[in-house]
C-alpha cells in the first residue's frame, strides 16, 4: 500500500515550503535503520498500522511529525468537542505531530533515503537514542548526534543550492521552511541517570547538566541560523519520569512517576524556554517558540480514552522495545504507550494537535507551530 493513501483529503497548497526535523526516536522514520544500534525499529511490531509497515519509526502507526507535515485538513484542525473540553494529557518528551497540518502531500524522508525533489519539501534527521551530547546513546550503538544532524543538514544545504542554481534563491527558500527540533530526553535516560555507562551525573549536578546541555543546544540552534533557518519550534522534554521503563528501572515505592527525573526535565525547560526568549532578541530576523510538552502532560488521559497509562501496548524485551514478530495488544488506541518508552500513534496525535494549534496558553510560548508556520519571515 503506497503511503500516500494515508492522506484522505483533496491536495492543498502548504504553507510552508519545506519541514526540517532534528530530533530522537520520538521522530525517528528510519535513520537508524541501516546502523548498528540496537535502537532500530525495522522489525514488527513497530509500524502495524503504518501503510508502509515498519519503517524506522517507533511506534504503532504515525509520529507526530508525520501529522504535522502532511496537508491541511480542516477536520484535523478543529479540536473535537471532547478535545476542546478537558486538559489534554501527552506524557513525553517530544515530539511532534502534524505533517497533515503544514501541507505536505507524502512523510518528510529521512535523510539516509532521500534525494532529488523530495529534499527541496524537507528533510527528517532524526535519530533513536541521540542526544544533544554526542556521547549520549552511544552504548546502545551509534546513533546521529544532534551536532552531526546539522552536519547533515549542511549537507542538503549544497544540494538545495544545486538545485535552485543559486545562493540567494535558496536562501530565499530556506528561510521560508519550519524547522523542528525535539531532543533532550535521552541525554537524561540514556545518559545522566545511567551511571553505569556515563559519568555525567558525578560530574554535574542536575542544574549544572542542564545548563550544559542549553549551552551545546543554544550553539547548534546559532549553526542552523547561519544556514538559514528563520522558523524554529524547540520542543521541551516531557514527564520522562512518568515513562514505563522510567518506572520498571527505579521503581515508584507507590508513587505515579519518578519524582527527580521529572525533576530534571523541569530544569532542562526552564533553560531552554529562557534561551528561546535569548535567541529571539539576538537572532532578530528569525522567530523561535517553545513547545511545553512536559506541561501538556498534565490532566487524566483516561477523558481522551486512554485505559492503560503505565505500560506499553507490546510485550517489551529487555531493554523496553518490543519483542520482535511477538503480536501487541489489539486495543491500541487505549494506550499512551507503544512500548517501554514511545508513545502510541493515538497518544502522537494528541501532542500533535496541542502542538499545531494551542489548546491553552501555556502550550506554547510565544505562539503556536500554525502561527509560526504563517510568519512572513521575508528575505535574508
Amino acid at each position: 500500500m503506497a503511503s500516500s493513501s494515508w492522506y484522505e483529503a483533496a491536495a492543498a497548497n502548504p504553507q510552508v515550503p519545506c519541514f526540517f526535523i532534528f530530533g530522537d526516536s520520538l521522530n525517528d522514520c528510519g535513520n537508524n535503520n541501516h546502523i548498528n544500534t540496537k535502537a532500530k525499529a525495522n522489525y514488527k511490531p513497530y509500524g502495524i498500522d503504518f501503510p508502509d509497515g515498519a519503517t524506522g519509526r517507533f511506534t504503532n502507526g504515525r509520529t507526530t511529525v508525520d501529522f504535522l507535515g502532511s496537508y491541511i485538513l480542516s477536520l484535523d484542525l478543529s479540536l473535537s468537542t471532547q478535545t476542546t473540553s478537558v486538559f489534554f494529557f501527552f506524557l513525553l518528551l517530544l515530539c511532534v505531530f502534524a505533517a497533515e497540518h503544514l501541507g505536505f502531500d507524502n512523510p518528510i524522508p529521512p535523510f539516509t533515503t532521500a534525494k532529488g525533489e523530495k529534499l527541496l519539501q524537507g528533510i527528517n534527521y532524526a535519530s533513536g537514542s541521540a542526544g544533544i551530547l554526542d556521547e549520549t546513546g552511544k552504548h546502545l550503538g551509534h546513533n546521529v548526534a544532534l551536532g552531526t544532524q546539522v552536519q547533515n543538514h549542511q549537507i542538503t544545504l549544497s544540494r538545495i543550492v544545486a538545485r535552485k542554481g543559486d545562493n540567494e534563491t535558496a536562501a530565499e527558500h530556506l528561510n521560508a521552511c519550519v524547522y523542528y527540533m525535539a531532543i533532550g530526553s535521552n541525554d537524561y535516560l540514556n545518559n545522566y541517570f545511567l551511571p553505569d555507562h556515563y559519568k555525567t551525573s558525578n560530574e554535574f549536578s542536575v542544574e549544572e547538566f542542564a545548563t550544559h546541555l542549553i549551552s551545546t543546544y543554544g550553539d547548534r540552534i546559532r549553526t542552523l541560523y547561519g544556514y538559514g533557518a528563520r522558523k524554529i519550534a524547540v520542543v521541551g522534554v516531557g514527564k520522562i519520569g512518568c515513562v514505563p521503563r522510567t518506572m520498571d528501572l527505579f521503581g515508584t515505592n507507590g508513587t505515579k512517576c519518578i519524582q527527580n527525573v521529572n525533576l530534571a526535565a523541569q530544569y532542562f525547560n526552564k533553560q531552554l524556554k529562557k534561551l528561546v526568549v535569548d535567541l529571539n532578541k539576538e537572532l532578530k530576523d528569525a522567530k523561535l517558540i517553545y513547545i511545553n510538552s512536559y506541561g501538556m502532560g498534565d490532566g487524566d488521559p483516561t477523558i481522551l480514552g486512554f485505559k492503560f497509562i503505565t505500560r506499553g501496548c507490546c510485550n517489551p524485551r529487555g531493554d523496553g522495545q518490543c519483542v520482535k514478530d511477538k503480536a501487541p495488544c489489539s486495543s491500541r488506541r487505549e494506550y499512551v504507550f507503544w512500548d517501554s518508552f514511545h508513545p502510541t500513534e493515538a497518544s502522537h496525535r494528541t501532542f500533535a494537535d496541542r502542538t499545531y494549534k494551542s489548546l491553552l496558553p501555556s502550550d506554547s510560548d510565544p505562539f503556536d507551530l500554525h502561527s509560526l508556520a504563517a510568519l512572513d519571515i521575508g528575505k535574508h
